[in-house]
């Protein structure tokens, strides 16, 4: 039996419910969707941190969440997990028409959008006529990543900033009225949409300069974290609460540990 085969039976087994586990039985696509985002967030963590024992296994759970939908989709006459793979099938050969037909495609920014046209003809041909070009940008993405999908329709559709300074420009206008809004004591409502704003231009200014801004973020709290360490030890070795010491103290120490970092880095 092949691998597929048992997971598929194996997860069958568990929604028996008859014979099988009560808290599988009770689960719904409601129920198990944060397990998926959650798995596919371990996966990508797996990856960054280049732990392909760990990617391995994280995978596996990530398999099995689609295993675990596709299970519940064919207890209710939906689909089953062998529609899933067909549509996937279906939906690369018919995207890759450079590869499994006569069209030609050089580089990847031709194939990426080639990918786009492919998608919004099979939209029309499914009857979905409108032009919303941020439709199908779903919102349960991390928000980060979300605006950075919405910045890409939009520049596909023609709306997008010349180039990364004037990105940059439009940053610098948004850290002007945030500073507006402190100044003069503004609505909390009104803080919140600053702060937005200025994000918003920092995933603007990442995009343009072909940086992935949910990895930069993920890269600057790794930093921030090994810092703290940093802190927390020397604090430790010196029998000192870090509630009892000063910002400055706090400060230099920082210091140290950014000296630290690029000793370690140039191999001394």
């Amino acid at each position: 039996m092949k691998p597929i085969d048992r997971l598929l039976e194996i997860m069958a087994r568990l929604r028996d419910r008859e014979k099988g586990c009560p808290w599988d039985v009770e689960q719904d696509f409601d129920s198990i969707a944060p397990h998926t985002l959650e798995e596919a967030y371990e996966v990508a963590d797996a990856i960054e941190r280049k732990d392909m024992k760990s990617l391995r296994e994280e995978l596996g759970d990530l398999l099995l969440q689609v295993v675990f939908h596709a299970q519940m989709a064919s207890e209710n006459s939906l689909f089953d997990f062998d529609d899933v793979a067909r549509g996937i099938c279906d939906k690369l050969v018919s995207r890759h028409p450079h590869v499994f037909g006569d069209a030609k495609v050089a580089t990847a920014a031709e194939q990426s959008e080639a990918w786009e046209v492919h998608k919004a003809k099979e939209k029309a041909e499914n009857g979905h006529l409108h032009s919303d070009v941020l439709a199908g940008i779903t919102l349960s993405l991390p928000a980060v990543t979300r605006a950075l999908k919405l910045q890409k329709a939009a520049a596909r559709a023609g709306f997008d900033w010349p180039d990364a300074e004037s990105a940059f420009e439009k940053l610098q206008e948004e850290i002007g009225e945030l500073s507006h809004v402190l100044t003069h004591d503004g609505a909390h409502q009104e803080k919140l949409e600053e702060v937005g704003d200025m994000i918003f231009s920092c995933v603007n200014i990442a995009r343009k300069l072909g940086v992935d801004p949910e990895e930069a973020v993920r890269f600057c709290n790794r930093k921030f974290e090994q810092r703290m360490l940093y802190v927390q030890r020397e604090l430790d070795s010196q029998r000192v609460n870090m509630k009892n010491a000063s910002f400055q103290e706090l400060n230099d120490l920082w210091d140290q540990a950014k000296i630290s970092e690029s000793t370690d880095e140039s191999g001394n």
